[in-house]
């Protein structure tokens, strides 16, 4: 009967826009991306790709750009000033906070009398790890990968080890190049052990290049024999075992074979007390789009068709031992998994009233053009005729144009100033209705005039939303990075770095500053009497501090500055001086 199927999944939110269910499959329109039509593309994969590449317009203001290209001439004349990449841009800062710092749990009391050796390695690694991530703009690698997973629901992050360097690289991917292999009857929360990072080189006629797809691979596998890399007389790069003196396959440094099991297993640094049987390889090729035949997912492309890349020191990547046992791989997403793998948009929920709030700026732009430049209309006018062709000229309303009329002559002016003002309130009342969906409050999004809110409580009461939608991104993302510092331990070790320890990484997490305006008068003033009263220690205190935006970069360097100098100056006690009312904000430690 040609009915349409409902379709339920991650992107579901995005069906009631024609490009994106524009068959009965649920396949996107062409206009949307003809790249998406690419038969290499998984088939699940296509509704997500072009949710990304829908929302992205959204964000550059094209969205107009592209319901023209789908067939809607229309919407060329539609308006777009930035709301979606406003709601974006807000929602990123709250989540990231003003600061983001490494914290390893137990390094504050590093400084104290008769601290363990735990506390100790604590604070070494936490230095470490922050030495790290200066070095790697980790900050600004967070900005980028956060943005995208705000906006487009996905971000991702990937470790590798620099040599030349001697430390780990940081590297953010497009999420739009991430194409994991997920078991059906896997869990949610399993790491999947086989993913691929896979986009389109488009063709290059002044260079000669074909088109061609680039796939990098990490999958997951048993431990095998050492391979060497080498070329074959048809100059096709791959790796081939190594033979020792009798002819058969060699093992890899450490390797050791099990003859019982019938594996092979190797003991990595991160733990010394437990071998493992599994490593992690690295295939990074390029097809060309001519060899790929009609039917070929990205998953089970010809190898014999492969063209393998060479690394810069001469290591072939076809299947290169990485000597890890895990894929040095994060992926974040926006929300907390249920069971999609993916995350979603900030902008789901909003993306009707988006394209409402759209339509109705550009209805005001068409009234404002009426209300700036009125339509007139004259009765009893000679208008001036045209020796050419013998008709009237069209009249021209200027400043000081004086018109005669005639006898029972008249002007009216259409007046639209009252539509006009009609649609901006009906611009307001929608950017709130989108701004209640959204939980981002308008104090948030700075529309609301400071001298209006009444108390800070009231304040904090409307910044409620705020805070749960906060709360829940952060803890959508708290197990990835913690797993990104694992991981970069982890490599340090397999790269065998200079100050990094055998043994099982330490926990690290990062942490991030307050999103919200905090009343820190009222914070010191608690640190202040919790400290003297003794209920608080000086390091909580300190950490409270930090919190509230004070700028404190280390609690245990704080610590021990304070207590030096409050025995050098025969300070006993924290004290809070007696000051006028007028001056509560000059409180000080």
């Amino acid at each position: 009967m040609g009915l349409r199927n409902l379709l339920t999944d991650a992107w579901s939110w995005l069906n009631y826009k024609p490009v994106m269910a524009s068959t009965y499959d649920g396949r996107p329109h062409r206009a949307l991306a003809p790249e998406l039509q690419a038969t290499w593309l998984p088939n699940d994969a296509v509704r997500r790709l072009a949710a990304y590449k829908l929302l992205a317009a959204y964000d550059s203001n094209q969205a107009g750009e592209l319901a023209t290209l789908a067939g809607n001439q229309a919407a060329a004349e539609r308006r777009e000033f930035g709301d979606p990449s406003t709601f974006v841009d807000t929602t990123l800062a709250h989540l990231l906070g003003k600061t983001q710092q490494i914290i390893v749990p137990g390094a504050e009391h590093a400084g104290d009398d008769g601290a363990s050796p735990e506390t100790a390695a604590a604070a070494a690694v936490q230095q470490r790890l922050r030495d790290w991530g200066e070095a790697e703009l980790l900050p600004l690698r967070m900005q980028a990968a956060e943005r995208r997973a705000v906006l487009l629901g996905d971000g991702l992050y990937l470790l590798a080890w620099d040599p030349e360097k001697g430390r780990v690289r940081l590297k953010t991917y497009d999420p739009g190049f991430y194409f994991p292999v997920l078991e059906d009857d896997a869990d949610p929360g399993d790491y999947p052990c086989r993913i691929h990072l896979a986009w389109e080189i488009p063709e290059d006629s002044k260079r000669g290049l074909k088109a061609r797809v680039r796939r990098i691979t990490y999958e997951v596998g048993p431990v095998a024999p050492a391979t060497r890399s080498n070329t074959d007389t048809s100059e096709q790069a791959g790796r081939h075992p190594i033979l020792d003196e009798a002819g058969m396959q060699a093992l890899g440094l450490g390797d050791r074979y099990v003859p019982e099991a019938g594996h092979i297993e190797r003991t990595y640094p991160w733990a010394p007390g437990r071998p493992s049987r599994t490593t992690c390889y690295l295939t990074d090729a390029e097809w060309f789009l001519d060899d790929l035949r009609h039917g070929q997912s990205l998953d089970d492309l010809p190898l014999d068709k492969a063209h393998f890349r060479i690394r810069p020191d001469g290591e072939v990547l076809h299947r290169l031992d990485l000597h890890l046992d895990f894929i040095p791989l994060v992926h974040i997403s926006n929300t907390v998994d249920d069971g999609e793998h993916f995350g979603q948009s900030t902008l789901a929920k909003v993306m009707q009233a988006l394209d409402e709030l759209a339509e109705t700026d550009t209805d005001s732009a068409r009234a404002s053009a009426t209300t700036g430049a009125p339509i007139i209309g004259l009765a009893g006018a000679r208008a001036e005729v045209d020796r050419v062709t013998g008709r009237p000229k069209p009249l021209a309303v200027e400043p000081g144009t004086v018109f005669q009329l005639a006898d029972g002559g008249r002007m009216d002016v259409l007046d639209t100033s009252g539509q006009l003002a009609e649609l901006r309130a009906r611009v307001e009342e929608i950017r709130e209705r989108a701004s209640v969906n959204a939980r981002l409050p308008a104090v948030s999004l700075g529309t609301v005039d400071p001298s209006d809110v009444p108390s800070g409580y009231a304040l904090q009461l409307s910044l409620g939303p705020l805070d749960s939608l906060v709360d829940s991104m952060r803890l959508a993302r708290a197990h990835k990075y913690a797993l990104l510092l694992k991981m970069v331990q982890r490599i340090h070790q397999a790269g065998q770095a200079d100050g990094w320890a055998t043994g099982e990484p330490i926990a690290a997490r990062i942490v991030f500053g307050p999103h919200t305006p905090t009343d820190r008068t009222a914070i010191l003033d608690e640190v202040v009497k919790g400290v003297t009263a003794g209920v608080l220690s000086l390091e909580t205190g300190i950490r409270m501090l930090q919190d509230a935006g004070y700028p404190i970069e280390d609690a245990r360097e704080e610590v021990r500055r304070i207590l030096s100098r409050r025995d050098g100056a025969q300070t006993p006690r924290l004290v809070t001086p007696d000051v006028p009312k007028s001056d509560e904000g000059k409180q000080a430690v």
